[in-house]
């Protein structure tokens, strides 16, 4: 597949790495050259220096035999009029990466859908999503929800007081407990395991669990841990993921917003209805203290600064804020995330890049989750037609090793399958996948 990027910074790097893996041909085009040099040091791609929103350029990237365009630059004006150039060239599918909010709304899908343009993201509006998730089921560090929760994976690193530690998988089955719930990913030493009946649970595992939406509360049972209910939330910085954020909690959460610079502080206050907006200087944690951080159940840092958002992040920690969610821009301090101390690490671009993934799949699929610090995808594929996967139970199907079958949404009902259950047409099936299990996948979902 011929696919084109137009920007090479944190989004389009990423989406060039994932899809250099599946030996797509992938052309990135930027106006950047060092931007560029250390892409082509990195992955195979093609790189063509120059503005995305010039013809010539366009054409010099082949986007005419494009069978997707993606215009993800930082540069909102750019996105959309290299967008609308790549269709009138003939790019078949085309994607771009917004800002403005309105541009979001479904009575405005039909403008872009005019102009050419195929799908429209707003990493920011992604990021607040997630972030709502985490709160809202804040025991966890990791939420993923599918078909409006339906069915729910979460992660969490488990401690020596765990009951689960030093068991078997198989020895779990017993319990009436699993017939809802599934573990299904275990991250330990950096390396994915994907688990089998003999793989034992080890202290400071980090473990991820699927479940239909009434035993969500039967992992917080089942592990021992004490659920907290968040009522009171402080955010640090004032660019437009903070205030999406704020935005999106501030009318069942009581939200404290603190940024430093007075004259935007000036303009959230005018467009924040419930949120208390404070002038200060984040970074001073005696500030923070006077301002209720004590008094807080959920802290959210989402300055500029990974850095700074680590740090206020783990101090807040300190002065017993139960949950702790930090932005960071820098991809490296993703693979570390469930060991830095932090509960939640997020990345806006990250976000953006897993949505667009799943137009980029063969086989009917219907969203993919990336899982930051693992080497993992969860895809959600739909059974369209009578192919070998509904004509034998999973355990007959030689599914790939790297890679499990979830869950499966069928109608109303959901099913946490085990090696007896056979799939139907229709069925929503929920795919945890290591890189080497997606050619398999394709074969078997295509």
């Amino acid at each position: 597949m011929n696919i084109v990027i137009a920007g090479a910074g944190d989004m389009g790097y990423h989406l060039a790495e994932h899809l250099s893996f599946e030996n797509q041909d992938i052309t990135l085009v930027d106006f950047d050259k060092d931007v560029l040099d250390n892409v082509s040091s990195h992955l195979d791609v093609m790189t063509i220096l120059g503005d995305a929103t010039s013809l010539e350029i366009l054409k010099n990237a082949n986007v005419r035999d494009a069978e997707m365009f993606m215009a993800v630059t930082t540069s909102e004006k750019s996105n959309i009029v290299a967008a609308v150039l790549a269709k009138q060239l003939g790019a078949k599918r085309v994607i771009a990466r917004v800002r403005n909010h309105d541009y979001l709304k479904p009575e405005h899908e039909v403008f872009f859908k005019n102009l050419g343009i195929d799908n429209i993201i707003s990493p920011s509006m992604l990021c607040s999503g997630e972030i709502y998730r985490m709160i809202k089921n804040s025991t966890f560090t990791d939420v993923f929800e599918f078909e409006g929760g339906k069915l729910n994976v979460v992660g969490l690193t488990l401690d020596q007081y765990c009951t689960l530690v030093n068991k078997k998988i198989a020895d779990m089955k017993h319990d009436p407990i699993f017939e809802d719930i599934k573990i299904i990913a275990i991250v330990r030493d950096q390396i994915t395991i994907i688990p089998r009946g003999n793989t034992v649970i080890r202290n400071n595992d980090h473990v991820f669990f699927i479940s239909n939406k009434k035993a969500v509360s039967s992992i917080i049972e089942l592990l021992g841990q004490q659920k907290v209910i968040i009522k009171n939330i402080m955010i640090i910085g004032g660019d437009d993921m903070a205030y999406t954020t704020a935005l999106k909690l501030e009318n069942e959460y009581r939200v404290t917003l603190v940024h430093r610079d007075k004259e935007r502080c000036k303009w959230l206050s005018e467009r924040l209805n419930h949120t208390l907006v404070i002038n200060g200087d984040y970074k001073n944690i005696e500030l923070l203290i006077e301002e209720g951080l004590e008094k807080m159940e959920a802290f959210i840092s989402l300055t500029e600064s990974s850095e700074t958002n680590i740090i206020t992040s783990l101090s807040a920690k300190n002065h017993g804020v139960y949950k702790a969610i930090a932005h960071v821009d820098t991809r490296e301090y993703i693979h570390i995330s469930h060991s830095i101390g932090v509960d939640s690490l997020i990345n806006k671009k990250l976000v953006a890049a897993n949505q667009v993934s799943r137009y980029l799949r063969k086989g009917k699929v219907e969203a993919v989750s990336g899982i930051y610090g693992v080497d993992a995808e969860i895809i959600q594929y739909m059974i369209t037609k009578n192919n070998r996967v509904t004509k034998h139970p999973l355990r007959d199907l030689h599914f790939p090793e790297t890679a499990i079958v979830a869950g499966v949404i069928r109608g109303e009902e959901v099913y946490i399958p085990n090696g007896n259950f056979t799939l139907s047409l229709n069925d929503k099936v929920i795919v945890l996948a290591l890189p080497a299990a997606k050619a398999s996948l394709e074969k078997f979902f295509h």
